[in-house]
């Protein structure tokens, strides 16, 4: 199954902190690998700006490091990678100054789509859009992205809404969460909204609670001092963790419309109980058999920050009213596994007597490794000796399902910078949506600081910490497996 790439428009995309990690290891090989698929127009180009002391051939030969590095499998066409560099552009510019934006103006069409990447710290948002806008740069066809954090808390995040809005409109607008990109993260709305064997059951009269895990074996390498003042809560279940809740939980868009959606998914953050203390647990990682504890790695013998958080959520609604989500992250873990768990109820009456136990369906959306979908039904036990149940899975990968001849699914970035030349913000959160997760969230973090909560420690390369075992327990069910 080959699908059909559509090319984009033309366009200029300018990379704010084009040297950076990000830029590097995500961004330009998604370009390249678009580039490669035929989805760039004839008269497109990317500019790196940055503050480093390079030329166009300087930045060029970082560039070709990079996809030798992390689009190794195109970039041995040396043709392809040529082909590429010809089209990445670079201007030494500094966002606190006037230095060279006057250079970065000559370089842009006015009649493309043109858009700007802030791949650079927060702190640095509002300047650039200052000096977009005092130097003229900003079009009809402007587009801006980006990254997380959307603000440390609701204070901020509000700030940095105002501080955008004040030179862009909202359609302008693309804060961007990779994980809204993976393919099985939109897949959640195809099995929702295009099947009719789920949406009926989707509800607390047929669904006993609801799992999501995004377990990670990495530590915090690299981002000790983002992360000591960030912690799990901020990092990843205010965005990553929330973006899975409001697609699982939200109510049927009237049309597949970026507002629709967004609309519905502001309705979840909104309905959200705030979550009672005992319904919350932290931990923090020690040391292992795969490096230092996370107090080593910050610096910090006291340190408070969790590197692990798992919480029990309600949804204040019709549809959900009654049923738990269980929601967990952490670092330092057994596996690398993000999934989705529907566990439905046990049918009402059993036939089968007591002998026969307790079954009951469950549907498991895999979002990495190995994107699939699994649904677990009960049947008979093959063989003589009455009738025996056993639960057993309907197992699809994508990779399996579509077959060897299938396209790759294009990685996260491949497809939220290509929705962005298009103009498309359906994978992309709202200022009100943002804002909406952070009222949330607050709470929480300052109820750990007003009660002098510290982490419960948990080992590296475990499933976490025990609390979050009796976290479930207590209501008489059980996490799902991280399976190594």
């Amino acid at each position: 199954m080959v699908s059909r790439v559509i090319p984009v428009d033309p366009f200029d995309l300018i990379i704010f902190g084009g040297t950076g990690d990000l830029a590097q290891r995500k961004i330009m090989p998604a370009l390249f690998r678009r580039f490669c698929a035929g989805q760039w127009p004839a008269d497109a180009q990317v500019i790196g700006a940055a503050r480093g002391d390079l030329d166009r051939a300087g930045f060029q030969a970082v560039v070709a490091e990079s996809l030798r590095s992390y689009a190794s499998d195109l970039a041995r066409n040396g043709d392809a990678l040529n082909a590429f560099l010809q089209r990445v552009g670079f201007v030494r510019l500094d966002a606190l100054s006037d230095a060279g934006w006057d250079q970065l103006a000559g370089l842009l069409d006015n009649a493309r789509v043109r858009a700007f990447y802030f791949s650079v710290g927060p702190g640095l948002f509002a300047p650039l859009a200052t000096k977009i806008q005092a130097h003229n740069l900003a079009t009809d066809k402007t587009r801006i992205v980006v990254e997380k954090p959307f603000g440390h808390d609701l204070e901020s995040s509000r700030a940095l809404n105002a501080t955008l809005a004040a030179h862009f409109r909202e359609s302008q607008i693309y804060r961007i969460d990779h994980y809204l990109g993976k393919e099985t993260v939109q897949n959640l709305m195809a099995v929702r909204f295009g099947n009719m064997l789920f949406e009926p059951l989707w509800n607390s009269q047929y669904v006993d609670h609801i799992q999501i895990t995004v377990a990670e074996t990495v530590g915090i390498d690299g981002r000790e001092d983002y992360y000591d003042r960030a912690g799990a809560m901020r990092d990843m279940m205010q965005n990553h963790l929330m973006q899975l809740l409001c697609l699982i939980a939200m109510e049927p868009p009237a049309k597949f419309d970026p507002d629709a959606v967004r609309d519905e998914k502001l309705k979840v953050i909104r309905a959200l109980d705030p979550v009672e203390p005992h319904h919350i647990v932290r931990g923090q990682f020690g040391a292992g058999a795969d490096g230092p504890g996370y107090r080593d790695v910050v610096g910090n013998p006291r340190s408070a920050t969790e590197s692990y958080v798992a919480l029990r959520a309600h949804v204040s609604n019709w549809r959900w009213a009654g049923t738990p989500f269980y929601l967990r992250t952490g670092k330092r873990l057994v596996a690398r596994s993000s999934v989705i768990n529907v566990l439905f109820k046990d049918a009402p009456h059993s036939i089968f007597g007591a002998a026969a136990g307790r079954h009951a369906n469950a549907l498991s959306i895999r979002l990495q490794p190995n994107e699939g979908i699994t649904l677990k039904v009960t049947i008979k036990e093959p063989g003589p000796g009455g009738m025996r149940l056993v639960d057993v899975p309907l197992d699809m990968s994508f990779a399996e399902a579509l077959g060897p001849d299938s396209d790759t699914p294009p990685d996260a970035y491949e497809r939220l910078v290509m929705d962005v030349i298009r103009g498309n913000q359906t994978l992309f959160m709202r200022g009100d949506e943002v804002e909406a997760a952070w009222a949330w969230v607050d709470p929480i973090i300052a109820g750990w600081q007003a009660r002098g909560d510290v982490p419960k420690p948990y080992d590296s390369g475990s499933t976490g910490p025990g609390d979050a075992e009796l976290l479930m327990k207590r209501d008489g069910r059980h996490w799902q497996g991280i399976k190594p």
